[in-house]
């Protein structure tokens, strides 16, 4: 039987990026001589990413409407017929046994093409809000791989299999780390930790809140404060012995392991880290991201009683009473803790690649 081929797209921000290069790994593990192809976007992060990660990449001419009017939306069309083409060509050139998209704007022209040449394709949805990307190639594929419940209101339920979003696999055994953590950081093992996490990059309000917040939350916590490589000049003179400030932290399994309280965006990837975790978390969704996903995967969560929310536009006024809330009510921190655990899905890799074996074998 000739090696399996597999063309995978999906960029454009991490969060695409990352589950289609997990996916590729465990592909790569279960049929090692299998061949993976990526197709992105040419101007976007995963023509970066994925060859740092061992992989080859073509890149389409693709970008989205923008939501107000410039000149690049009258480019759209053209944009789109030649990237249909070119993944026509992509696709006649390397022959895959099978296509996957996770999301980006690369991923639709590519699993249109494919679905056109009968090619089995896969698709994974991260968020609890689908993009129109995927809403309109769920029609066309075999199997869909979903994070969350309640995605039959978007997607043909005969297809939608719940897998969750693909984890870092050091985060399976974090209770084990809790020493080395706190090792790792030189934190006083007598106090309780507060982790803040608004991206690689920084989240500006989330930013702005501790700046103004710090000395409230430092007299109940110690304080890792991540607040990104754009932000950590302005903020890395407010660090002091009960709070430390990061531009990045690459040990997240250890932050994690360390934290008893977490504040953080609600990316798709991040909140399904955070099940896993399974710590009293504090959610303030960016407001700026396509079709507001953030906060609807935020909400898919609080209303199971597995997480609690604060809306940017309501911070100054109700994270203080939500925060001293959290961090005198025991029972509330233990049910959070108890009910996130309960939506953790660890093995989505090994789950998704699955569903991809059993369309190739269908």
């Amino acid at each position: 039987m000739k090696p399996y081929k597999f063309i995978i797209s999906g960029g454009g921000t991490g969060g695409h990026i990352y589950p289609a290069i997990a996916i590729a790994n465990e592909c790569k593990r279960r049929w090692p001589d299998c061949e993976i192809l990526f197709v992105g976007a040419s101007n976007r992060m995963e023509m970066e990413k994925v060859p740092a990660a061992g992989y080859e990449i073509k890149g389409l001419w693709i970008s989205g409407l923008q939501r107000k009017f410039t000149l690049d939306n009258f480019a759209f069309p053209l944009k789109v017929t030649k990237s249909l083409w070119d993944a026509r060509r992509i696709i006649n050139k390397f022959k895959p046994t099978a296509a996957i998209g996770t999301g980006g704007y690369a991923s639709g022209p590519l699993l249109q093409m494919a679905s056109m040449k009968k090619i089995p394709s896969l698709i994974q949805e991260q968020n609890s809000y689908p993009g129109i990307t995927n809403k309109l190639l769920s029609k066309k594929v075999q199997k869909i791989c979903v994070a969350s419940t309640g995605l039959d209101r978007f997607f043909p339920k005969e297809k939608i299999v719940l897998t969750g979003n693909p984890v870092r696999q050091d985060l399976l055994d974090i209770d084990s780390k809790r020493e080395e953590a706190l090792n790792h950081f030189d934190l006083d093992t007598s106090k309780k930790t507060l982790l803040i996490l608004g991206g690689s990059l920084g989240a500006r309000r989330i930013n702005q809140l501790i700046d103004t917040q710090l000395e409230n939350i430092a007299q109940d916590v110690q304080i890792i404060w991540q607040c990104g490589k754009f932000y950590y000049d302005q903020y890395k003179n407010k660090e002091k012995e009960s709070v430390q400030v990061h531009a990045f932290i690459s040990r997240m399994d250890l932050a994690y392991s360390a934290a008893d309280f977490i504040i953080s965006r609600a990316g798709a990837g991040t909140i399904s880290e955070l099940c896993i975790v399974g710590k009293p978390v504090i959610f303030i969704p960016s407001p700026n991201v396509a079709e507001d996903h953030q906060t609807k995967n935020a909400l898919a969560v609080v209303e199971k009683g597995a997480g609690l929310l604060v809306r940017e536009v309501e911070i100054d006024q109700n994270f203080n009473t939500i925060w001293k809330g959290l961090i005198s009510d025991v029972e509330l921190q233990n049910n959070l803790s108890s009910q996130i655990k309960q939506l953790a899905l660890p093995h989505a890799t090994i789950d998704i690649v699955n569903q991809l074996e059993s369309i190739i074998n269908d």
